[in-house]
């Protein structure tokens, strides 16, 4: 029996919410439909840490590993020397 290419296979997994709608935006950027699970178990209790997921169809694996791989390396090829944070808050 074949596999169902649609199958939801988990891509990426995070501790909080804000990294993985990151990945599912930038997913989608890319004409790949993705989702997040687990939001709102994710932090809900300190001894029993969630984490979110990403989760694409299994025939756009391979294609969302490479938008991920992409987009981690333009994370690590930022010069942060050269990036304008604006000026220090008065205390």
């Amino acid at each position: 029996m074949n596999a169902d290419p649609n199958t939801p296979t988990a891509l990426i997994s995070f501790p909080g919410e804000h990294e993985a709608v990151a990945v599912v935006a930038a997913l989608a950027g890319h004409g790949i439909k993705a989702s997040t699970t687990g939001s709102y178990t994710a932090g809900f209790l300190a001894e029993a840490p969630g984490r979110v997921s990403v989760v694409v169809r299994s025939c756009d694996l391979a294609s969302a590993q490479e938008v991920l791989n992409e987009v981690e390396l333009g994370l690590t090829e930022v010069d942060w020397s050269q990036v304008d944070v604006g000026e220090p808050e008065e205390t």
